[in-house]
């Protein structure tokens, strides 16, 4: 008999391991290859570690007998389409995403009561870290006072947003805060949140038992962590709080695409290239939905942090994770950056002991499919001007953005006249005018964990700013350039190597410890260079080492974003130009007046391993955490009250108690069909979560901006949508808000406009929105290919819900957005292989019937009927992507976190 805190181990898997700390307890995995159940050397690394969770968390439940033998028997060529209950290790936030999660968290609270329950049992049942990293701006730049200005409004911006979440980290269990100004979410989790190896004392027991690390995260570029050997990916913040709330991620079995690397980067390549180079195969070839897996002998020609920067990029080029094994290097790397002895004896104890160690002599498991990568063929390129994915050479890259000025939008060019294209302007200056054209170079900068996380890109950074230095190169006074590190341990590096003084004499100071441009917080343009580009309409150019290059994403006025090393990010800037081939032309002149070529400055790979031996330590990384959830002043000095509910502020423009549950019941409501639906919004292929709701700026003029001003606030303390996530008043009335939005059932607009039906009248989405809801109507969605790509952005779904949208009837989805619009009650519909909406004739305008009813299942076909106004029907069949049945209990539901709501006061 067990005793009443015992686990079942009904395999016999539990076994032991010795440690310098004691003894260590573990679900062995190879329990279930001598029960005959699985080879474990033919599963892929990624799928054995869903395997140990399944094991271990065995309760009959929520996670049965039935579901280890499932995934055991995986089978590479054609995976069982069956359910998995992953129960990740811990949850990790940012700022963005992670207040609206303390928002509803902190209301399930209220409602519990309400209802009669008791409020403390809404409380995270895994370890769950909040790092502050989304809300500085770059507003100062060039200067040697940049960071403490930037510091200084990003405080005065959102002390009312870090007040809540101080409340939250005395107010729950298991919750921390990494502070702002420490750095970037994903850069801290690779330093020092994560473990590799995770350990846990079990009810009933004195020993702790290990598992590997797993996570989910509130932001889609948690896969970074996957280049640790970390099993992790983003999702919504609704999917994230139900997994805080105990309750287990519910995915179909993967299939695994195994990505072989053979060779190393060739003298001139980085591991920007590389990944934009993956990132292009990998999104051609097709791997939404599936995991990567990466083997093969290149792997040990590649750093840690180049791994991590790969595994960065997973939702760039589609896939769940982007993984790579534990091995030597992944030690080398935890003892570099200060990880204790034990922690690092641990993970390769366990790791070995569970067949989740790598070595050049480890045969290669079976994949799903593979793709092969000699590493040699690699060029230095970039990725733009719209989207990724869409990698250009760098020898090619002066004749692609010619080509973009004349190319038709849906080729994801600019559409320019032939005759504007040589149009000119001039940047009024203090002392000389500056003449500026198409392509100039508004913004240069080094952003982003994909890239800041990585010292070797960084450190090839400041050697070629040295370099230009020496030869007296500028970078022009047009030019808003930034340095936006990771963490503190960058700077520190770039100091201790002698490199920083260069960056910041051709204007690269540190801005802030944060995402800044690459999310959009790339702050103003000076007013002379802003005017000149708008009046003149000229396609400006941002340059960054991000992961993102969306329109209307990097900043209003940059209309062509291109991703790029660090290294060509200087070298860019220094040029102030995209119009040009740095393979082939004078990036300047030097103080002798002689040109001087990008070859001429680039740094070799032996001076950037010196530079990593010179510049980097473990006591660095050992100093810079060892008080990493403290913050400094200005974080110690804000108040907050105590108490297990929060108190919330009817006249607070930030923080408000969000209406999700005000109309809760104690049992939902049958499903039943959706009648007489109007169409609210009508878009084309790839419209991200960043065209339905921006991170970014709020215009005076938005319905936001009126409502904000309406409420007291000036536009100059507007702060961002991201900002103020944790208002729905605000986000409600910014969904489909992004400038860029084209709404092709008002065409010939730009931004949230829409046509009211069947008045015809234009008006704002929001207030279109709002009409409906007065007369009674329900909404659709009509969509395109890849609807929902880009940030896991949960009010992109939220927003959307609120709305009054019950359906989106799309061509395709993105995985986190789709298991968002579920989580928020939201029906997506895909059209049948071959159906879009130009082939079935539908401009929008028509009345739309969903037929669905109770006994709906999980990828049942549902029939759709759209009338149009002169009497005419067209029906068509759509798939229903509620993909498990998990889902459809939270559609049934009204949503995730009613789901959850509802069981706990059951329970």
């Amino acid at each position: 008999m067990l005793s009443q805190h015992s686990k079942p181990d009904p395999f016999g898997a539990v076994s032991e391991i010795d440690t310098r700390t004691g003894k260590v307890r573990y679900y062995s995995l190879a329990s279930l290859e001598r029960a005959g159940l699985t080879r474990l050397d033919r599963l892929p690394f990624s799928i054995r570690i869903l395997l140990e969770s399944l094991l271990r968390n065995v309760d009959g439940f929520q996670v049965t007998e039935q579901d280890v033998r499932q995934l055991a028997g995986w089978r590479a060529e054609s995976p069982d389409e069956v359910e998995i209950p992953f129960k990740p290790g811990r949850v990790i936030l940012q700022d963005f995403t992670g207040v609206p999660s303390v928002v509803d968290l902190a209301a399930l609270r209220g409602v519990m009561q309400r209802l009669g329950g008791d409020p403390k049992k809404i409380n995270p049942q895994v370890r769950c870290d909040l790092v502050i990293d989304h809300s500085v701006q770059t507003d100062a730049f060039a200067s040697p006072e940049a960071l403490e200005i930037n510091k200084a409004k990003e405080f005065e911006r959102n002390t009312e947003r870090y007040a809540l979440l101080k409340w939250a980290q005395q107010a729950f269990d298991n919750f921390r805060v990494v502070p702002p100004a420490t750095g970037i979410i994903h850069q801290v989790n690779l330093e020092h949140l994560a473990q590799v190896v995770l350990t846990q004392v079990e009810p009933g027991r004195s020993e702790p038992t290990a598992f590997p690390d797993s996570l989910v995260g509130t932001d889609s570029h948690t896969t970074m962590i996957n280049g640790l050997g970390v099993v992790g990916w983003g999702v919504g913040g609704i999917e994230a709080e139900a997994v805080m709330l105990g309750q287990p991620i519910s995915m179909l079995t993967p299939r695994v695409v195994g990505f072989r690397l053979v060779g190393e980067l060739p003298e001139g390549a980085t591991a920007t290239d590389l990944v934009l180079t993956i990132t292009q195969i990998l999104r051609n070839h097709g791997v939404v939905g599936k995991f990567v897996e990466f083997f093969g002998p290149g792997l040990s020609a590649l750093s840690l942090p180049d791994r991590a920067t790969v595994a960065n990029m997973g939702p760039e080029y589609g896939a769940t994770v982007g993984f790579f094994p534990v091995d030597d290097e992944t030690l080398a790397y935890l003892r570099l950056t200060g990880r204790p002895a034990a922690v690092v004896e641990l993970v390769e104890k366990y790791c070995k002991a569970q067949g989740l160690f790598r070595t050049a002599d480890t045969p290669d498991p079976l994949y799903s499919e593979t793709l092969e990568l000699d590493m040699s063929t690699v060029e230095p390129c970039l990725a733009g001007p719209k989207r990724p994915q869409d990698r250009v050479r760098l020898a090619d890259a002066q004749e692609s953005f010619r080509t973009s000025l004349t190319a038709p939008i849906q080729e994801r060019g600019f559409a320019l006249p032939a005759e504007q294209v040589t149009r000119r302007a001039t940047v009024a200056g203090d002392e000389n005018a500056t003449e500026i054209g198409h392509g100039v170079v508004a913004i240069a900068s080094i952003t982003s964990c994909t890239n800041t996380s990585n010292p070797s890109v960084m450190l090839g950074a400041g050697l070629l700013a040295k370099k230009a230095v020496e030869k007296g190169l500028r970078v022009p006074p047009y030019v808003k350039t930034s340095l936006a590190p990771g963490s503190r341990v960058v700077t520190d590096y770039l100091v201790r190597a002698g490199l920083m003084d260069a960056l910041e004499r051709i204007g690269f100071h540190v801005v802030g410890y944060g995402c800044l441009t690459c999310i959009g917080n790339s702050g103003p343009l000076p007013e002379p260079v802003a005017a000149a580009i708008a009046n003149n309409d000229l396609v400006a150019c941002s340059v960054l080492s991000g992961n993102r290059n969306f329109e209307g994403r990097v900043n209003p006025l940059t209309r062509a974003n291109y991703l790029a090393s660090p290294p060509l990010v200087v070298a860019y800037a220094l040029a102030g130009t995209t119009d040009i081939d740095l393979t082939r032309h004078p990036i300047g002149c030097d103080s002798q007046g002689r040109e001087v070529y990008l070859k001429d400055i680039w740094p070799t790979q032996e001076e950037v391993r010196q530079a990593l031996v010179d510049g980097i330590a473990p006591e660095q990384f050992e100093d810079r955490y060892a008080h990493a959830f403290e913050g400094e002043e200005q974080w110690q000095a804000i108040p907050t009250a105590g108490g297990e509910l929060f108190d919330w502020n009817d006249r607070s423009t930030y923080i408000q108690e969000p209406p999700f549950f005000t109309e809760m019941k104690v049992e939902p409501d049958p499903i039943g069909p959706i009648r007489t639906a109007r169409c609210l919004v009508m878009v084309g292929d790839s419209v991200t979560t960043d065209h339905i709701s921006p991170a970014g700026a709020i215009a005076a003029e938005s319905p936001a901006g009126r409502y904000l001003q309406a409420h007291g606030v000036a536009p100059a303390d507007f702060n961002s949508y991201g900002s103020r996530r944790g208002n729905d008043r605000v986000m409600i009335r910014g969904t489909f808000a992004n400038i860029r939005l084209r709404n092709l059932l008002a065409p010939g607009t730009e931004g949230g406009v829409t046509i009211h039906l069947p008045t015809g009248s234009t008006m704002s989405i929001h207030e279109a929105a709002e009409l409906y809801k007065q007369e009674g109507t329900p909404l659709v969605v009509l969509a395109g290919k890849e609807y929902g790509t880009g940030s896991s952005r949960d009010w992109a779904a939220k927003g959307t819900s609120l709305l009054g949208v019950r359906a989106v009837v799309a061509e395709s989805f993105e995985r986190i957005h789709r298991s968002n619009l579920v989580g928020m009650g939201v029906l997506p519909l895909e059209y049948s292989a071959g159906q879009t909406r130009t082939s079935l004739g539908l401009d929008g305008t028509e009345e739309f019937d969903i037929v669905v009813d109770d006994s709906l299942q999980p990828r049942q076909k549902v029939s759709v009927a759209a009338r149009r106004a002169n009497g005419t029907t067209i029906t068509f069949e759509t798939l229903c992507r509620i993909d498990t049945p998990v889902e459809l209990e939270y559609y049934r539901n009204g949503g995730i976190l009613q789901t959850v709501l509802r069981k706990m006061l059951k329970d």
